[in-house]
């Protein structure tokens, strides 16, 4: 044998012993989970004819294992990847995309926080979540052909909490900061309006998930964080309005806009045990508890706030790049290495991160230099508890309580109950932040200074809040809270503290959603269901710009017609005008620069977008004005329905998926729509749909597509709250147990 021939065998044994090393190493290094305490769980499952589960159980968390279970059964393929965020594996199943989440778990030290906070939470509340990672684990052992990544389960109470720690900051807009930061881009950041003696400074940063981004960040940065509302462009409807009102029932209306699909999309259910828990709503994945819907006493809703929740401090670092000065006295910057997983093909290459942080927070190192973050609700996992709570609630005044600890970090709430109350609370726990401190707390700080590293949270008083207004009807629509009431019950944006960094925001459906509630006398069930199912665009703001442009366009030939064409429009995407496609496909990318504060050079051409609008419609439908029905399309396995409503208008078809037949396939818009209602001296009552059904990931279940009819068609489902109705709808009922 030559030595050339032992050169080749060698390195082809080399690459073999690579090959499998990359193969293997991830689920090795991450090692086995730790199961959570040894305890027998017994819940019983019972399914409506559309799927949905209702789980009932002797104590709560006999209820929370039973949760698992039923949404496993539904959805474990989005489960899993919940789990892998949660233990910082996810890049070992999403490749590149899914290390981002692993970078940010490990930045925010969400695996700490969990450990150090989880223990304190209150027993029940931790039973709650060892039951709900037991049911997890359950349905892991007995379906091993599912597990999707080796050494993922066992799971318990404390993974499912580092999963919330992940999550949570993406709803108030964190990825706006850390994006930017890492791949050392110009910031812009959100701010409300201008602290007396500091000007403002950039805009809000591009919204992550947007079509409109310059590229993507590769592992030398980060990748848009879609998740939330944050992905995509913001939305989200909630409505409240009281008895005298209504001429009737005290009535609430969830029209939350989440993504259809994935990690935050709404998954249905009904809860009850013996310990006093009968609630009914929608969760995410990964959670025991909804969050939101009603009990028997009372409900509420969310929508999106963006209030200034993080604050950005520039280091100074000596020259070894490991120490930082603060009050003149030079510390140790922690840092450490991890190795954030990517599948590439059949094999997980380890990539290296070093992860830093200061006193202030997560630490950031770019060409610029060192940026450490510090934001609301940081380093805790009350929420595991105020959700629970909220939950139990059975007055506004125990609802009020637990809300006002601070702990959910952020979110609008909706409220309303069977004695008629009606509320609105802006809730964030907004930083604290020394007001007779001089700083741009809009820009970025002096990360020398201590005085500037602020503690805890504004109280419960200072946020903005409206209950029972005399107009007898409350609305948010990811709008500023200054607009929710009517006119004689709206805050008075003077009084609350600029400090605080509330957002001045208007959306088309909000412009939209207090005119029409405003002109209402009577808002009954059928005024509700118009102006929820509302169509209209208002020319004001981004909308006013575009036709203002469009107006004093020069054109020819065929971008001509379609300005006439967009200029005969009357503004409504009901799928009755000519012009609605067209318009449609114009209008969602001038919403998106107007919501992010883009400057004027930054905002679409008119002239660039309207002949990128005209080509793809001739190349698919060839027309310019083909219906838009045949264009916005509600799409799950084999079912293709036509869908209507816009980016912004009250019926929410917000953002899609270009197809490869042209036909725009919707993705984030009008996803989970409760409606709930409280007559006098009756039981309560409410109805509900979904996008798609309660067998999300699930092709062969007749529960994959068997809402989507309805849901196209304005048609709510009952929901079966009380159980003499869960049983006489039934069409499944079953045990779930870990006893043996």
């Amino acid at each position: 044998m030559g030595w050339l021939t032992r050169v080749g065998m060698t390195l082809a044994g080399l690459l073999v012993v690579a090959f499998v090393v990359l193969a293997t190493w991830e689920p090795i290094a991450a090692g086995g989970g730790t199961p959570p305490p040894d305890r027998a769980y017994t819940a019983e499952i019972i399914r409506d004819e559309y799927g949905v589960p209702k789980i009932y159980g002797k104590t709560d968390a006999d209820v929370a294992f039973g949760v698992a279970i039923a949404q496993a059964e539904d959805d474990f393929f989005t489960l899993q990847d919940v789990v892998a965020m949660s233990r910082g594996r996810y890049g070992a199943i999403a490749g590149e995309e899914g290390a981002t989440f692993d970078y940010v778990y490990h930045l925010l030290d969400a695996r700490g926080t969990a450990i150090s906070e989880y223990p304190k939470l209150p027993e029940d509340t931790r039973a709650l979540f060892e039951a709900y990672a037991s049911g997890l684990n359950q349905y892991a052992a007995e379906n091993p052909d599912e597990v999707k990544l080796t050494n993922l389960f066992p799971v318990r109470g404390e993974d499912v909490a580092a999963g919330f720690v992940l999550r949570q900051p993406f709803f108030f807009g964190l990825g706006n900061v850390i994006a930017p930061l890492v791949a050392g881009d110009e910031l812009r950041r959100e701010f409300g309006p201008d602290i007396p003696g500091f000007p403002r400074e950039g805009s809000q940063a591009k919204e992550p998930g947007t079509e409109d981004m310059a590229g993507r960040y590769d592992l030398k940065g980060v990748h848009p964080l879609p998740w939330g509302e944050q992905a995509g462009h913001l939305g989200s409807n909630a409505w409240a309005v009281s008895p005298e009102k209504s001429g009737g029932p005290t009535t609430l209306i969830s029209n939350s806009h989440q993504p259809l699909r994935g990690g935050v999309a709404w998954y249905e259910l009904t809860v009850e045990s013996e310990e006093g828990w009968h609630f009914t709503g929608a969760n995410f994945p990964g959670s025991p508890f909804p969050f939101l819907g009603h009990n028997r006493h009372l409900g509420w809703t969310n929508t999106v706030n963006r209030p200034d929740m993080a604050d950005i401090y520039k280091l100074e670092m000596d020259d070894s790049g490991k120490r930082y000065r603060l009050d003149g006295e030079w510390r140790d910057l922690e840092t450490k290495t991890v190795f954030l997983p990517v599948k590439a093909g059949p094999v997980v290459l380890p990539v290296p991160r070093r992860i830093h942080r200061s006193v202030h927070g997560p630490v950031i190192e770019n060409d610029k230099g060192f940026f450490a973050i510090r934001y609301g609700a940081m380093g805790k996992v009350d929420q595991l508890d105020a959700y629970y709570r909220i939950n139990k609630a059975t007055s506004f005044e125990e609802w009020e309580s637990q809300i006002a600890r601070m702990a959910i970090p952020s979110t609008n709430f909706l409220y309303a109950d069977e004695a008629g109350n009606i509320a609105y609370v802006y809730n964030a726990a907004i930083p604290d932040r020394p007001e007779d401190v001089k700083a741009n707390w809009r820009g970025v700080l002096d990360g020398s200074r201590s005085d500037l590293i602020w503690r805890g949270t504004v109280d419960y008083a200072e946020i903005p809040k409206v209950v029972n207004p005399s107009s007898g009807w409350l609305y948010n629509a990811n709008n500023e809270p200054y607009t929710a009431a009517g006119a004689a019950d709206d805050i008075d944006p003077d009084s609350v503290s600029p400090i605080l960094g509330v957002e001045r925001k208007q959306t088309n459906r909000s412009r939209r959603a207090y005119k029409l509630l405003s002109e209402a006398n009577l808002l009954d069930r059928a005024n509700l269901e118009r102006i929820k199912y509302d169509t209209v665009y208002e020319r004001e703001g981004y909308v006013d710009d575009l036709f203002d442009a469009l107006e004093t366009l020069e054109a020819e030939g065929e971008i001509a017609a379609a300005r006439d064409l967009l200029l005969s429009w009357d503004f409504t995407a009901d799928n009755q005008g000519r012009a609605d496609a067209l318009a449609l496909l114009m209008i969602r990318d001038f919403m998106s620069a107007e919501y992010n504060n883009k400057n004027a050079d930054e905002k679409p051409d008119v002239t660039e977008y309207l002949r990128k609008s005209v080509a793809h419609l001739n190349e698919h439908f060839g027309r310019i004005d083909p219906p838009m029905s045949d264009l916005l399309r509600l799409r799950q396995g084999d079912v293709d329905l036509p869908l209507d409503g816009g980016s912004d208008t009250l019926r929410a078809s917000t953002t899609w998926e270009v197809q490869d037949d042209g036909r725009l396939s919707l993705v984030h818009g009008d996803s989970f729509i409760q409606w709930v209602e409280w007559n006098a001296g009756e039981r309560v009552f409410s109805r509900s749909i979904q996008p798609f059904g309660a067998a999300i990931t699930r092709p062969d279940s007749p529960h994959h597509t068997d809402q989507m009819q309805l849901f196209v068609d304005h048609k709510l489902k009952p929901v079966y709250f009380w159980r003499e109705d869960v049983l006489a709808n039934a069409s499944r009922r079953y045990t779930a147990t870990n006893s043996r």
